[in-house]
């Protein structure tokens, strides 16, 4: 067998043998796939999501796995979770699965729409009734009463409170009309608030001069100047 010969069988042998190889990776992965399933969508948090926050589909995202590997009752589009809060702190990249979804039933069923350590602070404050909505935010200013029955000063009390619910205030309730003292219109709230907070809250309902509620814009989520107080020189 001349040289020319046994080239052209040894490359023969070579493209026999590449694609017996060929075909047996091809089938290997058939297999892989046919056990581990088709590939299906899962909803995957983008950025870290605390427990309670209500899922915001923008930072969410979605990807592809094998169902074998697939959470259970996971999630396939981001608007499925739209409204629904995060049962648990769930971190960024992780597969949002049911368990970590609340959607508020079992709460309903069982007790008061808060988490625990909260506690739905109820009071009658001065108000936008269009502003003032649920699911919205407010601060809370208290006018204290001074000494001589005069206004004692007006303070920040509280910053970013939820608002969960919001009416129209009872003209009925303690014999009062719906406009305050200085003559706004006032609105009756529930408010997601700590049991610190709603003692506080209860106390300054029965002896200040008069709530306020501020609407925040629903992108605010700044803290840090509760306490800011103006006496009644408007110092």
């Amino acid at each position: 067998m001349n040289r020319r010969r046994r080239a052209l069988v040894l490359a023969g042998i070579a493209l026999l043998l590449g694609g017996l190889a060929a075909a047996d990776v091809a089938g290997r992965e058939a297999a892989l796939a046919q056990r581990l399933g088709p590939e299906i969508p899962v909803v995957v948090a983008r950025a870290d999501v605390r427990s309670g926050a209500v899922f915001d589909p923008a930072r969410l995202g979605v990807r592809r796995v094998p169902a074998r590997f697939a959470p259970v009752a996971a999630a396939a589009a981001p608007q499925e979770l739209a409204g629904l809060r995060a049962a648990v702190d769930v971190p960024a990249g992780a597969d949002v699965a049911v368990g970590m979804v609340d959607s508020g039933e079992e709460e309903a069923a069982t007790g008061a729409p808060v988490r625990p350590g909260e506690r739905v602070a109820e009071l009658v404050a001065a108000g936008s009734p269009e502003l003032v909505q649920p699911g919205g935010r407010v601060d809370v200013l208290v006018t204290r009463t001074g000494d001589d029955g005069a206004s004692g000063g007006t303070e920040l009390a509280l910053e970013d409170v939820e608002v969960l619910a919001v009416g129209p205030a009872d003209p009925a309730a303690g014999g009062e009309d719906v406009a305050s003292a200085t003559g706004a219109v006032r609105v009756a709230a529930s408010l997601r608030v700590t049991l610190r907070q709603a003692v506080y809250l209860a106390a300054a309902q029965a002896f200040a001069s008069e709530l306020r509620l501020l609407p925040r814009p629903a992108d605010d989520r700044e803290r840090g100047d509760a306490g800011l107080t103006v006496e009644e020189t408007l110092r």
